[in-house]
């Protein structure tokens, strides 16, 4: 059993309910603490803040700084948003402890390479991590029970996005955080399979992968950016390369644009030419694989 590190918090708050503590770093930052883990409301540009992650910082919290942290887990609003995400993982640990799972050692064949470990989530469903990526395995028994749009023949499930065809399938072996991870996640990647499993419709905004599909579809003969730099030439403007329907590949007609600055903004799914507003473009250029070429 590993030793859990116990740190002070430098503030009088008493520890939550949940587990976690709250305190203030040597810098100032808002920190908190859930056994192993360290959490901090890090600043970023402009006045914004992000979660940061850290671990087995065996310090007391008045002593911890900004350089004892390292991981991203997403922007943050304010200290609301900041303790809310914090005790949103307290219980996250708490689930996961209670619900059982046990390490193993490494050494099974994944496509991945070589394990260097895993997790048994239960009898036929384990986590392998590898040297690069890793992901799960399941059991023949258990893969016949993934519902045929989403099953792999192999009974493996990479861990970007495919682990939460193990989620949904199995989600008595995850936790609440963990099973509204996998619902994002069905939801943008495979918007077809959700729907069919759960006799719905996704509306616009609940699937990634469905505004895509829309946003193609009515811009299907618009000229839509697919690269663009600050233009050397033309203070003050962005020159883009655009392609119809942002089309890829050899023998694509490409244009060159120039675009405010000030107006360019990429959005989701690419930034769409206004031919009435945005010139066409013959000048030098600001990119390397264009300069020498003629006119679009």
């Amino acid at each position: 059993m590993s030793h859990v590190l116990q740190t002070t918090p430098a503030s009088n708050e008493a520890p939550d309910p949940s587990g976690a503590s709250f305190g203030r770093s040597a810098d100032g930052m808002l920190v908190a603490l859930i056994g192993q883990s360290a959490y901090a409301m890090a600043p970023g540009r402009d006045g914004s803040h992000y979660l940061a992650s850290g671990w087995r910082i065996v310090r007391p919290m008045a002593e911890w700084n900004r350089a004892d942290f390292y991981g991203h887990l997403g922007d943050l609003a304010d200290e609301t948003a900041f303790r809310a995400r914090v005790l949103e993982q307290a219980q996250h640990y708490k689930e996961k402890t209670a619900l059982g799972r046990r390490d193993i050692a490494g050494g099974a064949h994944t496509p991945w390479g070589p394990s260097q470990g895993g997790t048994v989530y239960a009898e036929g469903v384990i986590a392998h991590s590898t040297a690069g990526h890793g992901g799960f395995k399941l059991s023949a028994e258990r893969n016949r029970k993934v519902h045929p749009m989403l099953r792999s023949a192999g009974g493996w499930y990479e861990e970007d996005e495919c682990w939460a065809i193990v989620a949904i399938t199995f989600p008595h072996l995850f936790t609440a955080l963990e099973r509204r991870h996998a619902e994002r996640t069905i939801k943008d990647s495979w918007p077809d399979a959700w729907e069919a499993i759960f006799s719905t419709i996704l509306g616009p905004g609940e699937s990634r992968r469905k505004d895509q599909r829309a946003f193609e579809a009515d811009h299907a003969t618009d000229w839509i950016v697919v690269s663009a730099t600050a233009s050397a030439q033309q203070k003050g403007f962005v020159e883009c390369v655009a392609t119809l329907g942002r089309e890829r590949g050899t023998g694509t007609e490409e244009r060159r644009y120039l675009v405010p600055a000030d107006e360019y903004d990429m959005g989701r799914f690419g930034f769409v030419i206004d031919p009435d507003r945005h010139a066409v473009y013959a000048g030098p250029s600001s990119f390397a694989s264009w300069r020498g070429r003629g006119s679009p």
